[in-house]
């Protein structure tokens, strides 16, 4: 049943693990920023902060492991 729950937690891990395998590190920056600008305008809605506020926090590790 927990494997269950932890589903969705583990494709977001694997897709961002893919992510960083397959793309450079300028392509990880950019997606970063578009990431950090979509969850950025869908925060500015109350119902949309719920996925908003992970987008940008997904946004910003995906620029700082670009930059670092």
């Amino acid at each position: 049943m927990l494997w269950l729950l932890l589903l969705p937690f583990r494709l977001i891990w694997g897709l961002v693990a893919l992510l960083f395998g397959l793309m450079g590190v300028l392509l990880s920056v950019v997606l970063g920023l578009v990431l950090v600008i979509v969850g950025g305008v869908l925060t500015m809605t109350i119902i949309g902060a719920i996925v908003g506020i992970p987008l940008i926090v997904l946004g910003l590790g995906l620029m700082l492991f670009g930059f670092f």
